[in-house]
């Protein structure tokens, strides 16, 4: 079992854990001291525990997860730091491959519990603001060729000191060239239909399913941390019967997939925002959440341009590339 004080060495130094900061049952996330003075670091782990229970696929699937990961970030270009969390270290720790990154102040999910929980709202400027970091990183992730596929609050880091965001966690990646059908991945509470819906047993996504999670996200941010109804459905079926919980939704809704917005969401997001914006700002929401990936936005450039859109209405000026 991983404790506070535990030395992990990896290809650059050795680093000592303080405090987890994060986990699940794939992996732990803590706090570190990095070597030689270098600060702390975030230092992302396998949950050995997990891992000992697990089944031999479940067990190869992760440690090809988290080596998939690093390979993705030490792909990157160094100025793509901009909008997705650096890779500082990485290595092998009792035979799982561990990695060391930038340490962040928090994440989405906890940023707005805490501003829920001081009466506070999120600015609409920052919102937009946000959107638009998160847009551009997910536009990193498909120029390298990937489907990103995870897109969430708890993946989302926030430097609460520059108000600038970054995306992190890549071990859901699917190549974009690669097979399209796959085996389940990602979380429902945030997926696009085409995720958590198998067609013929398998699922379908494209970058256009990230699309979708940014369009959740969207609304996530604009009501101060309220989840669409479609999202907490698919969560709830999930959690409840697992992959099956697709088929329970359907039949629920006489074999449909049920409606990912509805009037009186858009009405609250639609309040969230000045009245000038309110136009621009639902026709964004709309085109993310269609339920056929063909009619979401093509493109991070069309999605820039909406929100610009956006962002004119509410007089705010241009959004950070």
């Amino acid at each position: 079992m991983t404790t506070a004080n535990a030395i992990i060495a990896m290809e650059r130094g050795h680093y000592r854990l303080r405090e987890q900061i994060g986990g699940s049952a794939y992996g732990h996330v803590w706090r570190a001291s990095g070597p030689h003075g270098a600060g702390e670091v975030a230092v992302k782990l396998i949950n050995r525990q997990q891992m000992e229970c697990a089944q031999p696929l479940q067990r190869e699937r992760w440690t090809g997860s988290a080596a998939g990961e690093i390979a993705f970030l030490q792909s990157l270009a160094p100025w793509d730091g901009r909008h997705i969390v650096r890779l500082l270290d990485s290595g092998w720790h009792q035979g799982l491959p561990v990695l060391a990154l930038e340490l962040m102040s928090t994440d989405l999910a906890k940023h707005l519990a805490a501003l829920h929980d001081a009466a506070q709202s999120l600015p609409v400027e920052r919102a937009l603001d946000w959107l638009g970091q998160i847009n551009q990183a997910l536009a990193k992730v498909h120029q390298y060729g990937w489907r990103y596929l995870d897109l969430k609050p708890a993946n989302v880091l926030v430097d609460r000191l520059h108000h600038t965001v970054k995306l992190a966690d890549f071990g859901t990646n699917r190549l974009l060239g690669g097979a399209r059908e796959h085996s389940y991945a990602g979380t429902a509470n945030w997926q696009a239909p085409e995720q958590f819906f198998p067609t013929g047993g398998a699922y379908t996504s494209s970058a256009r399913s990230d699309y979708f999670s940014l369009g959740a996200l969207f609304y996530f941010l604009v009501t101060n941390g309220q989840a669409l109804r479609f999202c907490s459905a698919c969560g709830q079926a999930y959690r409840t019967h697992h992959t099956a919980g697709a088929d329970v939704l359907r039949r629920a809704h006489g074999g449909a997939i049920p409606a990912t917005l509805h009037a009186d969401e858009e009405a609250r997001f639609a309040a969230g925002l000045p009245p000038p914006a309110r136009a621009p700002a639902v026709a964004l929401l709309r085109a993310l959440l269609q339920i056929d990936p063909a009619l979401r936005p093509r493109h991070a450039l069309q999605i820039s341009r909406m929100l610009a859109a956006v962002a004119q209405a509410c007089a705010i000026p241009a959004l950070a590339a």
